[in-house]
């Protein structure tokens, strides 16, 4: 296990994020999967308790803890995308597999966790700065999933 590591709270299905996260973005493995010794308080003997997985590099270890805790918004793993494509590819995957959207390019997955899925296209056109950040940026704040040919255009003026 990696000295830091990414602890993401479960009720019950770490294992099968785990797996979807590893299907879905590159650099992304399952490695080790625990079972519990004895029974716990939202578990029996035998039961998944954790399950270390990286997502684009980054090691995590997923707990099945129970219901006691849920995600939100304060946490997000932001994925930067190269073009159309792979943020349609990424954004579906989630959405499409019982996520939902959100707005300026954050969507939530079906266990509740938060994706930003960034063209770089945007984080240039912020870079930029001036004129070509705020039209870029207020393109942005329409957006669901964001439309790089759009965001290019906003950037152009």
């Amino acid at each position: 296990m990696a000295k830091n590591t990414i602890c993401l709270w479960f009720d019950k299905d770490a294992e099968t994020a785990a797996r979807f996260y590893a299907e879905t973005f590159p650099d992304s493995a399952v490695g080790a999967v625990h079972r519990a010794p004895a029974d716990y308080p939202s578990g029996k003997a035998g039961d998944v308790l954790t399950v270390e997985f990286t997502v684009a590099g980054i090691p995590c270890l997923g707990l099945n803890g129970g219901p006691a805790f849920q995600h939100n918004e304060s946490f997000s793993f932001q994925i930067a995308t190269d073009d159309q494509a792979e943020t349609d590819r990424y954004w579906n995957a989630i959405v499409d597999n019982g996520g939902q959207e959100s707005a300026c390019g954050w969507c939530k997955d079906r266990w509740g966790i938060s994706w930003q899925i960034t063209p770089r296209a945007l984080t240039e056109a912020m870079k930029a700065g001036g004129a070509e950040a705020k039209r870029a940026f207020e393109a942005m704040l329409t957006m669901r999933k964001i439309d790089v040919a759009a965001i290019e255009a906003a950037r152009r003026g």
